[in-house]
């Protein structure tokens, strides 16, 4: 089969063609990269073949070089800068030709292939003339397939890399990028990749935006081109001034009042749903952040502060023009409309709940005369809509000024759960779900709790959305009526209903479907309820345990009937969700799950083996045995010799983070349950999770949750640590050695991370060994723990977390050695200054710094 045969086969229809093809094209990738490589650019430039072959080729040579897995993007690059320069540079010749390709799809294609390989080198300051090659080929006016393909490729560009490696090339870029979006460029295609270039690099010309007279051109052209007679410009254009307002929202006073309030209301009326749906975005953009500015100026003035960006109040300004709009929107509803699918009444019902948030009590009066006029229309539009614009402003407001509506709402909205259309009734569910969740003080429980609950439980019984919605709102009436755990209460406001709902919602799931995910949500009202259990509805819990077990026996035992991929995911979906309600049962009983605890865990050791490499599946049950272990203590050593077998391989599975993150967390449960009976599997504990620090293939945040698992193993056996004492120390030295580049924002948060789980680590060893005779081994050490701490000191944006493990290590160790051991080193100036400036703290943490004052003065006494 020559390339063209088997390029054309990754595409196929036929599944195992397809995959047969895929599969001889990889193994020919590993077997000679750079013959591979050739052979694919070889075939994206021949004309003479078929176009679906040659995008073939280009999605290959792409796939080549570029992953969105970190750590397969990194081989990939690798390999990619291993090839020989010759070889590299005909491959990126190859890919700047096909640029020009007379086929839309293949110069697309190519241009995501150009982008990828900038990816890789330009960061490293390679191949530093593509942008200006690529705006050469922009001059090249007659060739229009080029320029298209070129703006595609300057966009991919912008969008694959960081703004400061191109910042030098900023200016030409957006010159090439304005000049192809202008209304006088006479090609539509050239505009609209113009547009989608333009809204991929402008996170790159913010030093453009800070010149007056740049910032005025951008816009002119935007706003222009919204106005184009082309749809997907008008569209990308509205794109474009959404994502503007989100990074530049200060700039933005003089083109909101000149054009951008009548450009996007006229926008949101458009007869285009993709016109009026980016329009529509735009202010639920300018909701978002306006929101988010009053926050951050409560914050600044309760602190004394003036907040570093202030609001404009466009929402506010705006809101007679965009609010009519925006509830005749909410009309615009279509009787068969794809549930999943996005529209403007939804879109419309979404920025009407931002607005609220936004402009708070100033949308109660203009919104109320249309819920009053619509709300038992002949329509179900106009009723749906009402129902929705009441659901909407629920939030934002204060509540004092909703709640009297509430109270006159409420009986008509549980009247409207028997309404005669399906979506009028999904969205009172929606709505009285909302009431449940964020004013439930509007509730008042002797006259509406009642009937609330009837009409939540009675549309369990229709269609997937409605029970979704009525399990919420149940949810929600359990969170916050419920028993709360320091209450003492014997009883709760949803008591008399508990037995009732919860079978409700046990019939609930007694489907094979899970549809919209209502089965789900069924179970997760069921955790709620017990987890909010009062002791007069124990009962009920023991009950449900019972039911479950009974049901995860049954699904276990059909284990051998599972036959398709849908069987599976549905058999896995229910695993899920019996973990998670024995889990909260198991909590809830405490001492009294000992009765089934055998049954628990039998079930639990059969679930590890049946999901195999399931790996949610596997996440839930080991959780589910964590959960066990925490609530039998010390009585739980009788399983051990069963359960560490199957534990192992989960903390030995380097390649899936997310289970071997589970498995050691469960190592840490494990520990606090048995204490000292831990010392007996210490040695297997720590050598596995030495081994795990030092492998090249487990994800470094895995790392972390380890570290912190020192502290679980040193507080469960004491001074028996010692002989693991000095390794762990000296891993933790090294791990808090690494300093990163605080220009890469996503290292420095795992450093952050990182530094957390070595202060829980030290915590743990210095409380083992504080207070016994063994604590003078400790004293080698003391040096690299107060380093780290003045490290994480030294770290202005540190989390309060790390502050408070800082203070609590100091504390700790002038504790450990109060008869002047360490007195030198509590003396530096950097323990007193931390332990001083606490203004801004929480009590919690002035509480402890003044503890740790206390004992370091009596340390250095």
């Amino acid at each position: 089969m020559n390339a063209s045969e088997l390029l054309a086969n990754t595409l196929s229809p036929d599944q195992h063609t397809r995959q047969d093809a895929e599969s001889k094209l990889e193994n020919a990738s590993r077997e000679n990269y750079p013959a591979y490589m050739l052979m694919l650019g070889t075939e994206l430039v021949n004309e003479a073949s078929q176009p679906h072959v040659r995008n073939a080729a280009g999605l290959a040579l792409k796939n080549a070089i570029s992953a969105k897995d970190a750590t397969r993007q990194q081989d990939y690059s690798t390999r990619w800068l291993q090839l020989d320069a010759n070889t590299r540079n005909q491959i990126k010749a190859q890919a700047l030709r096909a640029l020009a390709s007379t086929n839309s799809r293949v110069g697309q294609v190519a241009a995501q292939f150009v982008a990828a390989i900038a990816a890789v080198e330009l960061p490293i300051g390679q191949w530093m003339d593509v942008i200006e090659t690529l705006l050469g080929f922009m001059n090249e006016q007659a060739n229009t397939p080029l320029r298209v393909a070129t703006l595609q490729a300057i966009g991919y560009i912008c969008e694959s890399i960081k703004p400061e490696i191109l910042a030098l090339r900023s200016n030409e870029i957006l010159t090439a990028v304005i000049h192809g979006a202008r209304k006088e460029e006479p090609t539509q295609e050239v505009q609209q990749a113009a547009i989608t270039a333009l809204f991929n690099s402008l996170e790159f010309v913010r030093d453009n935006f800070e010149r007056e007279g740049e910032r005025n051109y951008i816009m002119q052209v935007v706003c222009e081109a919204t106005q184009n007679a082309s749809v997907p410009v008008q569209v990308g254009a509205f794109e474009c001034l959404v994502k503007i307002m989100t990074l530049y929202y200060e700039k933005m006073a003089f083109y909101m009042e000149r054009a951008l309030f009548g450009l996007t209301v006229m926008g949101m009326k458009h007869t285009e749903e993709a016109i009026a749906l980016q329009a529509i975005e735009f202010w639920s953009t300018v909701c978002e952040t306006e929101t988010e500015l009053a926050w951050e100026a409560a914050e600044a003035q309760e602190y004394g502060e003036v907040p570093e960006n202030e609001s404009k109040f466009f929402a506010k300004i705006a809101l007679p023009e965009i609010l009519p709009v925006l509830l005749q929107l909410l009309t615009h509803q279509e009787e068969d409309a794809d549930e999943d699918e996005w529209n403007v009444s939804m879109a419309a019902g979404t920025c009407l709940g931002l607005l609220a948030q936004s402009v708070s009590d100033n949308i109660v009066p203009a919104v109320i005369p249309f819920i009053e006029s619509n709300i038992r229309a002949q329509d179900w539009h106009l009723r749906e809509a009402a129902v929705m614009a009441f659901g909407a402003i629920l939030e934002g407001p204060d509540p004092a000024v909703v709640t009297p509506l509430v109270h006159q709402a409420l009986p008509i909205l549980i009247d409207m759960m028997a309404d005669t259309n399906v979506h009028v009734r999904d969205t009172v569910a929606w709505t009285l779900g909302r009431i449940c969740d964020v004013l439930i003080t509007s509730i008042k429980p002797e006259v509406h709790l009642r009937p609330l609950v009837a009409a939540l439980v009675h549309g369990l019984a229709d269609n997937a959305r409605i029970i979704g919605n009525c399990c919420w709102g149940l949810q929600s009436l359990a969170d916050q009526l419920g028993s709360q755990e320091d209450d003492g209460t014997q009883t709760s406001l949803m008591s008399p209903f508990v037995d009732g709902v919860v079978q409700a919602l046990l019939r609930t799931t007694e489907t094979a479907s899970n549809e919209g995910n209502y089965r789900t949500s069924a179970y997760e009202a069921i955790t709620s309820y017990v987890s909010h259990a009062s002791p007069d509805t124990i009962s009920v819990v023991q009950n449900i345990a019972v039911t479950i077990l009974h049901r995860m026996e049954q699904l276990l035992a059909m284990q051998s009937q599972i036959l398709g991929v849908d069987d599976r995911n549905n058999w896995n979906d229910l695993q899920s969700n019996f973990c998670s309600v024995l889990m909260s049962i198991i909590r809830k009983l405490a001492d009294g799950i000992l009765p089934l605890a055998d049954r628990v865990m039998t079930l639990s050791l059969q679930l590890i083996q049946a999901a195999g490499k399931t790996a949610t599946v596997l996440e839930d049950a080991f959780m589910m045995v964590g959960t066990l272990a925490g609530v039998m203590e010390q009585r739980f050593d009788g399983y051990m010799a069963s359960f560490l077998p199957l534990l192992y391989p989960a903390l030995k599975a380097h390649e899936d983070a997310q289970l071997c993150t589970v498995a050691i967390g469960v190592i840490g449960d494990l520990s606090r349950a048995l204490g000292e009976k831990t010392e007996q599997y210490a040695n297997a504990f720590m050598s596995v999770l030495l081994e795990n620090l030092q492998s090249d293939v487990l994800n470094r945040n895995v790392k972390v949750p380890i570290l912190s698992c020192f502290a679980d193993i040193a507080m469960a056996i004491g001074t028996a640590f010692e002989p693991y004492l000095a390794t762990a120390v000296n891993v933790l030295r090294q791990a808090g050695s690494i300093v990163p580049n605080p220009l890469d924002l996503e290292l420095v948060e795992y450093v952050q991370l990182l530094r957390e789980g070595i202060l829980e680590a030290y915590v743990g060893i210095v409380s083992a060994f504080k207070s016994t005779e063994k604590v003078g081994l400790l004293l080698p050490h003391v040096p690299a723990m107060l380093e780290l701490c003045q490290k994480c000191v030294l770290d202005s944006d540190r989390p309060d977390g790390t502050t408070k493990l800082v203070i609590g290590l100091i504390g700790d160790l002038a504790d450990a050695f109060p008869n002047g051991e360490i007195k030198s080193l509590l003396l530096e100036d950097w323990i007193a200054s931390e332990l001083r400036g606490r203004n801004r703290s929480s009590s919690e943490l002035k509480k402890m710094a003044r503890w740790a004052r206390e004992v370091v003065k009596r340390a250095t006494a």
